[in-house]
């Protein structure tokens, strides 16, 4: 097993290994010796695989299962589910004392933890990500979010989760696009920060072989989390691709995946960055042919106009500005900040490949 520790404003590891999920009963009680109960948040898909061996390791220890479970997808991601967990943890009793589970990929960790951050004023939660987008990123680093009509994770909190225990078993069970949406992000850190992580993703990539690229996701972001933990400079590094990406979600009622979406939002800033001679061209011929190669798509049906209207609701605006991660040459981005007004002629650039 491999324990990866975060040294952040709560310190925990994430654990990686096959076969994890029936220990984490006996993880919880070694972690949180008092708990009587764990609520288990999850989805309809998850639920059906991975439910029951959790209640059983729960039951195990002593500790009373409670579930939550939603439709899979990112429209669950809202105000109404947000509320109707806290009125559930409410009703069935779960106190301060106790601790909530995020079983589940990226929207189950998201509203699991927003939730933890803010009942009771914050009580103990584990993220158990079961995809591989939630692997080497959303369940690390503590940012927990609902989304709002006006945009994606406008509401939300900073709050480290207490352990991330990793089970790469259950990425036997992922659908294979779901299991390219989650590739999508580990280009994105081999595009930022990792040229020799890049060169690995030009040999076969089996979900058998995948454990070595997940301890190295989660190792870099650990250590701009441990630099950066409130998002307000190289942290900024882990939304490439994410301004435009979270537009082009928006912009499809959340149909596009966040994988896919961040794919092409990818592919257009790294145009606009050879457009504007800040980025070497074969960094971004490098990122189209992955893209290429995983089968996740480089371009849009979205007009320029559409896709900038829908990014002037992105959290990153500050003060009249915009701050996007550029790629600069293999395996190295930077950070670039200019008036949000220039964000239309950006995006227009990066929409004729």
């Amino acid at each position: 097993m491999t324990s990866i520790e975060v040294k952040a404003s709560r310190s925990y590891e994430v654990l990686i290994d096959v076969g994890l999920l029936p220990q984490i009963g006996q993880q919880i009680r070694d972690l949180i010796p008092n708990a009587q109960a764990a609520a288990i948040i999850t989805d309809h898909n998850v639920s059906k695989h991975y439910l029951t061996p959790v209640t059983e390791s729960l039951t195990k220890a002593g500790i009373r299962p409670l579930t939550f479970s939603m439709p899979a997808g990112e429209a669950s991601k809202n105000g109404a589910q947000y509320l109707s967990l806290l009125e559930l943890l409410a009703r069935d009793g779960l106190s301060r004392s106790d601790v909530i589970i995020a079983l589940g990929g990226g929207v189950v960790g998201d509203l699991a933890g927003f939730a933890a951050a803010t009942y009771q004023r914050g009580v103990a939660y584990i993220q158990v990500p079961t995809t591989l987008l939630a692997m080497v990123d959303s369940s690390v680093g503590g940012k927990t979010a609902i989304d709002l009509p006006s945009g994606k994770n406008l509401a939300g909190a900073f709050y480290q989760p207490n352990l991330v225990l990793c089970d790469t078993d259950t990425l036997r069970t992922l659908p294979e696009f779901v299991f390219r949406d989650g590739l999508a992000e580990v280009i994105k850190y081999g595009m930022l920060g990792s040229a020799p992580l890049l060169d690995v993703l030009t040999q076969d990539l089996s979900q058998d072989a995948v454990e070595p690229v997940i301890i190295q996701c989660v190792t870099m972001k650990r250590d701009i989390v441990q630099r950066d933990e409130f998002d307000h400079s190289e942290r900024m590094l882990l939304n490439f691709g994410h301004t435009i990406g979270h537009a082009i979600e928006r912009l499809s009622n959340y149909e596009i995946s966040h994988g896919f979406a961040v794919s092409i939002g990818m592919a257009m800033d790294a145009r606009a960055a050879v457009k504007q001679k800040i980025c070497e061209p074969e960094c971004s011929e490098i990122l189209e042919a992955l893209l290429a190669r995983f089968g996740l798509p480089n371009k849009t049906a979205y007009t320029a106009e559409q896709i900038y209207t829908a990014a002037l609701y992105d959290k990153k605006r500050n003060a009249g500005n915009i701050s996007i991660a550029v790629p600069r040459r293999k395996g190295k981005c930077g950070l670039m900040t200019f008036p949000l007004n220039q964000l239309r002629t950006w995006i227009e650039m990066g929409v004729t490949p």
